[in-house]
Order: C-alpha cells, then sequence, then structure tokens
C-alpha cells in the first residue's frame, strides 16, 4: 500500500531477506578461493537490491537517482580470521521504531589486524544470531562513512561470512550501512563504544548522498 514502510510488508521484507541470504551464500562460496570476485559479487548484487526491491530502504525519488553505492576496490588487507576471545559480561537492550526492543548479550571480542578490536555480539530473543557492527575514524566526515557507524556481520538477516575452522571470518570490505543511512523513518541498533576503531576503515560502503 503507498505510504506504509517497507517494514510494515511482512512478504517484501522476507523476500528481501531471502535475497541477502542468497547473496551471502554465494559470497561464502565464490570467496573461498577468490574473495575480490565475491566482493564484486555482493556489490554488483546489493546495487540491484537498493535500487529494484520493494523492500530497499530507498524511497521512490532515491531509486530513481540511484546509479549504485560508492564502494572502495577490494582491498586484501582488510579481510581477517579472528580468534573469538573472551569478553566482559555486558547487555544491550537497543530500542527500535521497527523491530522494537532488540536485546544484545556480548559474548566474544575479536581482534582485526593493528586496526583495533570488535565486540561480537548475540541477539538474545527468538532465533538467536550474531551482530557485528563497526565505527571507525571516518564515520561522520564528508565522503567518509555513515555516522552511526557499518554493519559487518548480522546473521539473522543472512549477513554472514563464514567460519574458517574455529575463527569467525570478518572482512571489512563488505562493511555495509543499516537502512538508517538511507532513510531516517528506519532506527537500527549502532555500534557502541565496544565497536568503535580508532583507525580509518577506507574498504566497503561509504557514506551515502
Amino acid at each position: 500500500m503507498p505510504g506504509r514502510h517497507p517494514a510494515d510488508e511482512p512478504f517484501a521484507v522476507a523476500d528481501w531477506r531471502r535475497h541477502v541470504a542468497e547473496i551471502y551464500a554465494d559470497v561464502r562460496r565464490i570467496g573461498a578461493d577468490d574473495p575480490a570476485a565475491a566482493h564484486a559479487t555482493w556489490v554488483q548484487r546489493r546495487d540491484v537490491l537498493l535500487a529494484e526491491h520493494p523492500a530497499s530502504p530507498l524511497d521512490a525519488a532515491a531509486k530513481a537517482s540511484f546509479e549504485g553505492l560508492d564502494v572502495p576496490h577490494y582491498d586484501p588487507a582488510y579481510r581477517f580470521e579472528c580468534e573469538l576471545r573472551p569478553a566482559p559480561e555486558q547487555r544491550l537492550d537497543v530500542s527500535t521504531g521497527t523491530d522494537g526492543v532488540v536485546p544484545f548479550e556480548r559474548i566474544a571480542d575479536i581482534k582485526v589486524g593493528d586496526l583495533g578490536t570488535l565486540a561480537v555480539w548475540r541477539l538474545r530473543g527468538y532465533a538467536g544470531g550474531l551482530f557485528v557492527p563497526v565505527k571507525d575514524a571516518q564515520a561522520g566526515r564528508p565522503g567518509g562513512t555513515y555516522g552511526g557507524g557499518r554493519y559487518l556481520l548480522d546473521t539473522i538477516k543472512g549477513a554472514d561470512l563464514g567460519m574458517a575452522g574455529d575463527r569467525i571470518v570478518v572482512d571489512l570490505n563488505f562493511a555495509y550501512n543499516p537502512s538508517c543511512a538511507y532513510d531516517p523513518a528506519w532506527t537500527c541498533p549502532l555500534a557502541t563504544r565496544a565497536n568503535t576503531l580508532a583507525a580509518e576503515v577506507p574498504v566497503g560502503e561509504r557514506v551515502f548522498s
């Protein structure tokens, strides 16, 4: 129905998540041998989703002028296979406009090379899921990254780069903007201090304008 928020269209949202899960399944398959090719596939198919899907966070005007996301070329220096380290006990209850209160529990920390440490969160509600956002030193700067940070993993919604043995795969080239970066009608869980890096992360989706 015209004027309704995309989150109020359950079949469209389910189809969006189905497409995201399919994209990441291909990313894991291709990325096993060629992470750069997997990244190119991810960029192209994410552009199509944003431009064409009814559950896209882009409104009609933004879709009409959309020419693709600003994503730098793949840089293998930003792909990590991270050991899951013990983390201090911490819980967050994040209020969102579309999903109500979303409860998270910090279950591990990961070290991303020399860039710093990020918390790994578990969604405490139904279906669980891992969540790893990231906010870097370019957040909120012109031409930089979204001020609230980006998402690396959100497995309940299909954004999952998998495991390498007992290590979790975290590739900053796949950092993507949450829906609220495109439309303030969405309210998203954002990176806290536990997921903030002092370093710049010059890969992944840039701020949308």
